[in-house]
């Protein structure tokens, strides 16, 4: 009779820890984050940085045990993503791949102003939530979209702060040139640029476009030694921003101050030598940028995610490789979107929409909060750009010192420019 009984209690036993198996098995969802890569093409290093940043956060997450939700789900992510070729026709029919076949259920958008418009209108067709922290052209947050949220500072402020660093450095030098990759982005950003330099007081003395993929610059160098400029402020992305400043160094151009987009933002300008020194560029975060819970609490905002020190440490283990702001911007999509679910408590679009509409925090990449006017919903209003300037440390090293604003300077301005 006892074994007997001893038989039934074992079998309940099983029962219930074969039932226990299964309700865990069950609380655990996994969620597709989708999204493209340009593993070919201009925007190749820029993008794969991006896309190193949100892998180290999704593989950072999962190890961790996910997020909870409160009804015991626990939530971990998994990456669906595709080769772009830098290609907007591709982006458009990527994203919508991703969407109807792969069954995605957040999207992040692509590196670069162009490729991020083309497939913001189709996050928006099929009304997916997009986190877009390669794409900071203005135009793109104004049609009107309701599922799409900016990470990066908008291209309007982009070259605000170089100027108002000029004025600082040197109020004599009125004459500014503005030369500029004729790309969706570029042009937001000098388009905004000017009438604020115009404002100050400066006078542009050359406003001059070139093709995207330009990495010879005879001509336009001609008419910068022609117009006289004290000052150059304009670019484009990587490979032309490289080149244009080898050129101007190489053609001993006279000119004060040089102020590129993108190029020398990225750690791999210093390969230029002498042609990087003294050379200008907005950022979206540096490795020496310290935001902390103590300033969060000041400001009287939540403070998210890691310290910049656990990020940095993090990302050169993963990749043997120092971060540049695209890295550390797709690591800051990843936290929008944690911090959207945590918030709403749950995956469901329309309470992850509210949760990234009330959003206000800072991370070690700095603030994020979201314009919801209908005429301008999702744009970034809550991230701020640092500027930075190459120079030589004691041992002659070239490194990037922040010179801009005056608070988080790490060095005073080299200027003129060599």
């Amino acid at each position: 009779m006892t074994e007997k009984r001893n038989w039934v209690v074992g079998l309940v036993l099983v029962f219930f820890a074969f039932s226990g198996l299964v309700l865990l098995a069950a609380a655990e969802k996994t969620v597709i984050v989708g999204f493209t890569v340009s593993e070919t093409g201009s925007y190749q290093i820029s993008s794969a940085r991006q896309v190193q940043g949100l892998k180290l956060w999704m593989d950072e997450i999962n190890a961790a045990g996910g997020v909870q939700l409160g009804d015991g789900t626990v939530v971990k992510f998994k990456a669906v993503f595709y080769n772009d070729e830098s290609d907007n026709e591709r982006v458009s029919a990527l994203y919508r791949r991703l969407i109807t076949e792969d069954q995605v259920d957040f999207l992040v958008g692509p590196y670069s102003s162009g490729l991020t418009d083309a497939s913001v209108a189709v996050a928006e067709q099929y009304g997916k939530i997009m986190i877009t922290p390669g794409g900071a052209s203005d135009a793109t947050y104004m049609k009107g979209y309701q599922f799409v949220f900016q990470g990066l500072t908008p291209g309007s402020r982009y070259l605000v702060g170089a100027i108002d660093l000029l004025s600082h450095l040197d109020p004599t030098a009125k004459k500014v040139a503005f030369v500029y990759e004729d790309s969706a982005f570029s042009r937001s950003v000098v388009e905004a640029a000017r009438p604020y330099a115009e404002a100050q007081g400066f006078n542009t003395v050359l406003y001059e476009g070139y093709e995207a993929g330009t990495t010879e610059f005879a001509e336009l160098l001609a008419d910068l030694e022609a117009a006289g400029a004290h000052a150059i402020l304009g670019g484009g992305h990587l490979q032309d921003g490289r080149a244009l400043a080898r050129q101007l160094h190489e053609q001993l151009l006279s000119v004060r101050f040089l102020a590129l987009l993108v190029a020398p933002a990225d750690p791999s300008f210093a390969d230029l030598g002498d042609a990087a020194l003294g050379v200008i560029s907005p950022s979206q975060w540096e490795p020496t940028v310290a935001f902390t819970p103590q300033a969060a609490a000041a400001a009287g905002i939540e403070w998210f995610g890691p310290m910049g020190e656990e990020f940095l440490e993090a990302y050169r283990d993963a990749y043997d490789e120092e971060p540049s702001y695209h890295s550390a911007a797709g690591y800051g999509a990843g936290l929008i979107l944690e911090k959207a679910i945590r918030d709403a408590d749950s995956l469901a679009t329309a309470a992850i929409k509210t949760a990234l509409e009330n959003m206000e925090i800072l991370t070690f990449y700095g603030g994020i909060q979201f314009e919801t006017s209908p005429e301008a919903h999702g744009l970034q209003i809550g991230h701020d750009m640092v500027y930075i300037q190459w120079r030589r440390d004691a041992a002659g090293h070239l490194v990037k010192q922040i010179v801009w604003p005056l608070a988080g300077a790490t060095a005073e301005a080299l200027y003129p420019m060599p």
